[in-house]
């Protein structure tokens, strides 16, 4: 299925406009609410998954920047809308520079829209499956000192490489550019413990597939903990979203029982 831009262009629904959807954004096309409706039927909580989500990548960037972290890669960052990484950074230190990187080149250009006038930050398109060209990007290397310490954000990306040698590759390619110092912020969704039968994971899984060019993957608790091997894990770990740090103002929607969130966050200090 594919929606129709402002230019008349068709364009087929990606994850990253569906996840603007799911928080309220407007950033999207009927593609990517069609296929966010149909997500809903089989996965009703589609929207307070994508916002307990983006509650935890506040926190942890807040407390990125506070820890002194001035620069960060978003990767698979979708549209920058209200409450992003460089709003959050730079109302703690105005100096923080930020380079977000997704494969949609529509989200990337509304991202560029967005961020006129910010000159540190700025969005490429990238695709995670190919870290070197993000890495080499003229964008990237101009924006980023990586002799310094850097916060890479992968938040709710890596699900969407299903292929496993192909992910761990691209984390570990990433890492490895990265100065001591440095931090890996990783969120991701899983089936472990989570209310969902099988079918309807199937179902959301034939979603993805069919309506947008991003498949999507779950992974266990102990395969997305491989991610952060040899990093110092910051406390309390790798956990439930909701349970990273909870904040007054998050939202509630799993409060009583964080599972339900069915996605793990945390944060790792590159040593």
């Amino acid at each position: 299925m594919t929606g129709v831009s402002g230019d008349g262009e068709a364009k087929p629904a990606t994850a990253a406009r569906i996840y603007d959807y799911y928080l309220g954004g407007t950033h999207n096309f009927p593609a990517d609410r069609e296929a966010a409706q149909a997500m809903l039927q089989v996965l009703p909580l589609g929207p307070q998954l994508a916002r307990t989500n983006r509650a935890f990548l506040r926190r942890a960037v807040r407390h990125l920047a506070e820890s002194g972290v001035r620069q960060f890669l978003d990767v698979g960052s979708g549209i920058p809308t209200e409450g992003n990484v460089h709003e959050i950074v730079q109302q703690v230190a105005p100096d923080a520079r930020v380079v977000y990187v997704d494969i949609d080149p529509v989200a990337v250009a509304e991202s560029l829209e967005l961020l006129e006038g910010n000159e540190l930050a700025t969005a490429i398109t990238g695709d995670l499956r190919d870290p070197r060209s993000i890495l080499s990007h003229p964008q990237v290397t101009s924006m980023l000192d990586f002799t310094r310490p850097i916060g890479l954000l992968l938040g709710a990306v890596l699900h969407f490489v299903p292929d496993d040698e192909v992910a761990y590759d691209a984390v570990g390619q990433l890492r490895a550019a990265l100065a001591p110092g440095s931090y890996l912020l990783v969120s991701h969704a899983t089936a472990d413990d989570a209310p969902h039968e099988q079918d309807e994971l199937d179902v959301a899984h034939d979603i993805y597939r069919r309506k947008t060019a991003t498949p999507l993957g779950l992974r266990t608790r102990s395969q997305v903990e491989r991610f952060f091997t040899g990093l110092d894990l910051v406390e309390p770990g790798l956990v439930w979203l909701p349970l990273w740090r909870p904040a007054p103002d998050d939202p509630q929607y799993f409060a009583d029982d964080p599972k339900l969130s069915s996605g793990l966050g945390g944060v790792g200090r590159i040593p």
